[in-house]
């Protein structure tokens, strides 16, 4: 196992003792609860974390919750009721169902009952572009469905119109439109239909009839109708009072008060990583601690059940369970409850809005006090279960400790909360375990063993770390960049998934989240990076190594970068539509440089010099005045001539020439540094525009962030003079609005990542502030209750795009600026 230690005792007891080290973010746009990689993740979107049911990062429900008995009163702790329904009208997630259809614009009448659609073909549901899962292939603009289906009792429940649709839909029901939507839903929704629609219902034959308009990307339907479940009555459950929350880098910290009991419930997911295994090691612990508070004794149980829908993508697929004890010591046993799909179809799915559906939930506590059951979901048990459910769908995994007389001394319940994925990757053709297991030689259970066993010494070194961490990153740019530092850590972590390749080459693999589900983006690494220099150098090897192999292995045969090797989990090669040549060969050298630097020394540039020097007679060629091309920034489009990106592939010859020095290359550093030098003296006069430099070198009138400059700084090339540096910032200054500062002049949007490294540009910590300052009150204030949004709008602070990221490990560059 590789382990890499990268902070000395000695700093982390300087920055301990340093003042203002325990503050640190008590608001974030969603809260990280368990954290660990893109599959095993899940927040609260509130900030009272017992006002809302907890979710994976791209917002399906994946419930967890927690109560604790006071006496004989019951407060919810943890996460709220969720909305569970049971099916009238199956959708396709549950089973097929016959639909017709036309791609052509039908007859006026298409969507009444009694409509003939003889001349339509027929097929089965759901429909969409997906050939992999659809089973009616739809690949034009429209299409039109009609659903026959019939209903021999009236419904006495409430009704739900099930749906999902990308993109635009109107749906009829026999004749009636009752739905209308101007957008896409990529999950299933439930809309309530009143009672003037359920009366539409006939007693025999009825028809849905849905128009679907695809204007781009994804194309999909599915429809049905469902009734609520109505779960056991919580008229007698009391929702606790939260009087505060704190998020540090690797905890979530609530206090609430329960009646007579104060509660300090903590989310622990130990990402530390200066150990490998511990960093890799999929358990996160739940915490209880508990005080009266009115200094008298009390009765306290405490509560933790985790859904079934933490095993399954869609919460309609079938689950197994089981319970099981093992040993801890001579006199402690563990109790585990796990679940995991009953199909188990193992690295069988790839894509952006998924979640695993292959693999093991597990659910822990010390036998000592505690008792299990497994349940339906809504069924809270406090020990009244007198059977297990050990299969279906939505179960509930339940574990209650009785802790009995609690008086003004604290007394703590730990759960743990583990997932084994078995196989986490699949890397050109062969399933890769993940790192922890250790070729399959280390199990689950003696994972959940040492976390039980290693609880309290880690505990303690989390809160070292969050602390150290904190006041590092304060000294560094203030408490308002501290603070998102300490937000940003874990999510940036959690956007990858740690495994060793066939060679034996760690692999530290990020999945682009919310953007199109590549795995191993290499503009996606470029922004990570800056975590991963400042803590653990060898991560970032592992978010290289991948994209080298790609390229000296001949399976990638052009003469720059590769954008990804997959689509996350399956890293088999580009699936990217389109190639981004100079931005990453550009990235590729920069943060080998970055490495080599990290190290000081040239070792690992030494190993793929061969591919690197093709790499950067690229640049040479075609680096400097680029032609029409995609940058990381993609999604605002095409440009040609693109300042930003010749600065990229400027530093990019610098860094290459700087590591040519390393390796005792000097003829080569001498060259490469001679072409760098002269391009960064031709591109200050093309892309000058007198108090500032444009965003095109033909364009004059625009401007643009130029946040690739900051690598000529870091790296301490000396290419740009400081003149370039403090008329940018300048510039920067004037054009801020309330959330941030605007990626160029086209829009009004920005990134927030690229803020903090156009901010590390400044030579002074005022400007440093006031750059940041924005982007904090972005985090404060935004109305869009996601994981951190690294794509927002500067005039309202809402998201555009992007959420949960592992781009937010950029906003540490002002730490390894300092470092």
């Amino acid at each position: 196992m590789q382990r890499s230690i990268t902070l000395s005792s000695i700093i982390i007891l300087f920055f301990l003792l340093a003042p203002g080290a325990e503050a640190q973010i008590t608001r974030a746009p969603a809260y990280p609860l368990i954290t660990h990689d893109p599959y095993f993740s899940i927040w609260s979107a509130t900030d009272e974390i017992n006002a809302s049911t907890t979710r994976h990062w791209t917002g399906s429900d994946q419930s967890t919750a927690g109560f604790v008995k006071v006496d004989d009163k019951v407060y919810r702790v943890l996460g709220s009721p969720e909305r569970l329904f049971e099916s009238v009208l199956p959708a396709a997630d549950e089973k097929s169902y016959e639909i017709t259809y036309t791609e052509a614009k039908p007859a006026d009448g298409w969507q009444n009952a009694d409509f003939d659609d003889s001349q339509w073909k027929r097929s089965m549901a759901p429909v969409g572009n997906n050939r992999a899962t659809d089973k009616t292939l739809w690949e034009t603009r429209d299409i039109w469905v009609r659903r026959t289906f019939s209903m021999n009792t009236p419904v006495k429940d409430e009704l739900f119109l099930k749906l999902l649709h990308d993109d635009n839909a109107e749906l009829f029901l026999n004749g009636v439109q009752i739905y209308g939507y101007k957008g896409w839903l990529n999950k299933f929704n439930y809309f309530a239909l009143s009672d003037l629609i359920k009366k539409n219902l006939r007693n025999g034959r009825n028809v849905i009839a849905v128009h679907v308009e695809n204007t781009a990307g994804g194309a999909s339907l599915d429809v049905g109708l469902s009734k609520q479940i109505v779960t056991k009555d919580e008229a007698s459950v009391v929702k606790a009072m939260q009087r505060s929350v704190t998020v540090t880098p690797t905890r979530t910290i609530y206090e609430l008060t329960c009646g007579k009991v104060d509660l300090q419930l903590t989310f622990i997911s130990p990402l530390l990583m200066d150990d490998l295994d511990l960093l890799s090691r999929p358990v996160s612990y739940v915490s209880y601690r508990l005080k009266s508070n009115d200094a008298s004794p009390h009765d306290v149980s405490v509560y933790f059940g985790a859904s079934s829908t933490l095993a399954v993508n869609l919460s309609s697929q079938e689950v197994k369970a089981e319970q099981m004890v093992k040993k801890l010591s001579t006199t402690k046993s563990l109790n585990i409850l796990k679940a995991g799909s009953k199909a188990q179809p193992v690295l069988q799915k790839k894509g952006d809005d998924l979640r695993i559906d292959w693999g093991y939930l597990y659910v822990a506590a010390s036998s000592e006090n505690s008792t299990q059951s497994i349940t339906s979901s809504g069924h809270i048990s406090f020990g009244d279960v007198k059977s297990n459910k050990l299969q279906g769908t939505n179960l509930l995994l339940n574990t209650v400790a009785t802790l009995g007389k609690v008086a003004e001394q604290w007394k703590e319940q730990v759960f743990l909360v583990g997932y084994d994925d078995e196989y986490s990757i699949q890397y050109f053709g062969t399933n890769l375990r993940p790192w922890w297991s250790n070729g399959g030689t280390r199990s689950i259970d003696q994972e959940l063993i040492a976390a039980m066993n290693d609880y309290e010494t880690i505990a303690r070194k989390c809160e070292t770390f969050d602390k150290e961490l904190f006041s590092r990153a304060q000294k560094a740019g203030g408490e308002e960049y501290a603070k998102l530092c300490a937000l940003a850590y874990r999510q940036s972590i959690a956007a990858h998934k740690l495994v060793k390749s066939p060679e034996g080459e760690i692999l530290f693999l990020s999945k682009e989240n919310y953007s199109n589900g590549c795995i191993n983006t290499v503009d996606v690494t470029y922004p990570s990076a800056p975590l991963y220099l400042v803590y653990n150098p060898d991560l970032l090897k592992g978010m290289l190594n991948g994209i080298f192999y790609y390229s000296e292995s001949g399976k990638w045969t052009k003469p720059w970068a590769a954008h990804d090797i997959g689509t996350y989990p399956l890293a088999n090669g580009q699936v990217y539509g389109e190639d981004m040549p100079v931005e990453e060969a550009g990235n590729m050298i920069i943060l080998t440089g970055a490495i080599s630097k990290a190290e000081g020394k040239g070792d690992y540039a030494r190993k793929h010099w061969k591919v690197l020097s093709q790499w950067v007679e690229f640049l040479v060629k075609d680096g400097f005045d680029p032609a029409n091309q995609l940058c990381t920034d993609d999604f605002a489009g095409h440009l040609a001539r693109n300042a930003n990106l010749s600065m990229k592939a400027i530093v990019g010859i610098g860094s290459y020439a700087m590591m040519a020095d390393m390796i005792g290359e000097k003829d080569v550093a001498t060259k490469y540094r001679k072409i760098a030098s002269e391009y960064a003296a031709r591109w200050m006069k093309m892309a000058d525009d007198g108090d500032h430099y444009t965003l095109t070198f033909d364009n004059k009138g625009t401007w643009s962030q130029k946040y690739n400059l900051v690598w000529d700084k870091l790296l301490k090339l000396n290419l740009f003079p400081q003149e370039v540096y403090d008329k940018e910032i300048a510039y920067y200054l004037k054009k801020q609005n309330t959330y941030g500062l605007p990626l160029d002049s086209r829009k009004t949007y920005t990134k927030s990542d690229w803020i903090c490294w156009t901010a590390t540009l400044a030579a002074n910590q005022n400007d440093f502030r006031a750059l940041i300052a924005p982007v904090y009150e972005y985090v404060m204030k935004t109305p869009t209750r996601v994981p951190l949004c690294d794509w927002n709008e500067t005039t309202d602070g809402k998201q555009v795009g992007f959420q949960a990221r592992s781009v937010v490990g950029g906003y540490f560059i002002k730490l390894l600026d300092q470092q």
